[in-house]
């Protein structure tokens, strides 16, 4: 294993805390130092996905971050995966490719198999880097599931990685939650932590100056700073769902609704809809109607199909879907979301539950079948309707077959992709990410009538780079630089 690359891991007190978009910031801001830097997370849970070049999946959040270092996202920056199907379960992918699905008690017995892909993939990209930024799990202080642990402790440990820990302010007891978990940490684990970084501030910093004391004092960390609340934070796109709201602001009439599956995937195709002045983005929860005014209806992308479906029918959903398409309305279906919408859903080989069919919710001529083999891939195309280009990505299991398939709505090197209605008021696609391009999602939103002012691809941009010049005023960057760096010395002296 690569020992001689300068690498820090970013772990915190708890999930949600902003290790994330501390990585991706971080990437940013020593890229434009002139550091090639390379993102890495050794086990994700996420459903929010993407597509490598070489046709893997990692999680959405290291594929931003690659973007931030401005690196093309490999499998090995997140060698594990781990997407839940149901609240015990979850299909396992290990460098891009599916590894099998297991039940949570299960995986945990196995997680020690899997270390040594992870390592294999950190040393890889360590390779080829001159630094490496390590995005933990959850918690450390997660001490049930220390045994076997390949996410936060468990790697930092493997790979001989110093460790700076985040603390979320805004959620309240940040000073406790340090010191809690500085008191649970083993003592090479406490030594291993080289500092804190408290998170998400709203007011006057120097409000907690005696908070990063007291914090010192009670762990005898050092601070690396506080970090306030940053706005443009949330135009990136998120990989936990417990996020969907987060910029859909807009007071416009024109509204589309996105029903919220038990088992959303890949919700950040939503993301450019979200922040389009002239739309308003509803995500209508459990026990909610779908707004009767929505211009449009889509339907998202789902880890489980066939068990989502019957989720969306226990909350009334199909009949308001269906009311809204008596009306005259229009209905877009995602990927899971697009199989929904057929005729029928067969799983005979029980891939999505158990074996059997369903009846979807016939607004398409379309029976989808499932199977084992997944497909995964980039591509580009042509929207049959409007003839813009489009780019995005295929992640799925099954193929839809039927009558309004003739109709598709778009054309992939010349290979037919989708549906769309005789009436032309439903459509569903394999594709997702259709709506990051402007071009598309212009002309897409002007034949509902709607104008388009967003220029996505630049937001983000602007996005990172405004991140990377918050981190830059707030964080000790030289310090986590020399952090980094005390890896080469510590593997030195551990040889």
């Amino acid at each position: 294993m690569n020992t001689r690359t300068p690498a820090l891991m970013i772990q915190a007190t708890g999930s949600n805390a902003g290790k994330s978009t501390i990585v991706a910031g971080l990437a940013r801001a020593l890229v434009r130092r002139g550091l090639k830097v390379a993102p890495f997370k050794p086990q994700n849970m996420s459903n929010n996905a993407a597509v490598t070049v070489d046709g893997g999946e990692i999680g959405r959040a290291q594929a931003v971050q690659a973007r931030a270092a401005r690196m093309p996202p490999s499998v090995h920056m997140n060698p594990v995966l781990l997407k839940p199907e149901t609240d015990t379960g979850a299909q396992i992918i290990v460098q891009g490719k599916r590894w099998g699905t297991l039940r949570a008690k299960s995986f945990l017995d196995k997680r020690t198999a899997l270390l040594p892909a992870v390592l294999e993939s950190f040393s890889l990209l360590a390779d080829h880097a001159d630094l490496v930024l390590v995005e933990g799990a959850g918690s450390p202080a997660e001490i049930n599931l220390r045994p076997g642990d390949i996410a936060n402790m468990g790697f930092a440990s493997a790979a001989n990685v110093p460790v700076a820990l985040v603390g979320d302010i805004d959620r309240g007891g940040v000073i406790a939650s340090l010191a809690g978990t500085h008191l649970v940490l083993e003592p090479d684990e406490r030594a291993r932590v080289r500092g804190f970084i408290i998170n998400k501030f709203r007011g006057d910093v120097s409000l907690f100056d005696q908070g990063r004391v007291a914090v010192t004092r009670l762990t005898g960390w050092p601070s690396l700073g506080v970090v306030p609340w940053l706005p443009q934070a949330a135009w990136l796109p998120a990989e936990d769902a417990v996020d969907l709201d987060r910029i859909n602001a807009s007071s416009s009439t024109r509204v589309i609704a996105v029903p919220v599956l038990a088992r959303i995937a890949n919700f950040d195709d939503l993301d450019p809809l979200g922040m389009e002045p002239d739309v308003k983005l509803i995500f209508v929860r459990p026990g909610e109607a779908i707004p009767g005014n929505a211009d449009v209806i889509i339907l998202p992308g789902s880890k489980s199909t066939i068990g989502d479906l019957a989720f969306l029918r226990a909350q009334g959903w199909d009949i308001d879907i269906k009311a809204h398409v008596r009306r005259g309305a229009r209905v877009l279906g995602l990927c899971g979301g697009y199989q929904m919408l057929g005729k029928t859903i067969a799983d005979p080989q029980g891939v999505d539950g158990a074996p059997g069919i369903v009846e979807g919710l016939g607004l398409l001529d379309i029976a989808t079948v499932m199977s084992a083999d997944k497909s995964t891939t980039l591509v580009r195309g042509t929207h049959c309707t409007t003839g813009a280009d489009v780019e995005g990505y295929e992640i799925h299991l099954g193929r839809s077959e039927g009558r309004d398939c003739e109709r598709p709505l778009i054309m992939i090197d010349g290979r037919p992709d989708g549906a769309i209605s005789a009436d032309r008021r439903v459509e569903g696609t394999y594709v997702h990410g259709l709506f990051t391009g402007d071009t598309f999602r212009k002309k897409w939103l002007a034949d509902l009538g709607i104008a388009s002012s967003l220029a996505y691809e630049a937001q983000i941009e602007a996005a990172l780079d405004a991140l990377a010049d918050h981190l830059e005023m707030h964080l000790d960057i030289d310090q986590i630089l020399k952090i980094a760096h005390s890896r080469q010395s510590s593997s030195a002296s551990v040889a």
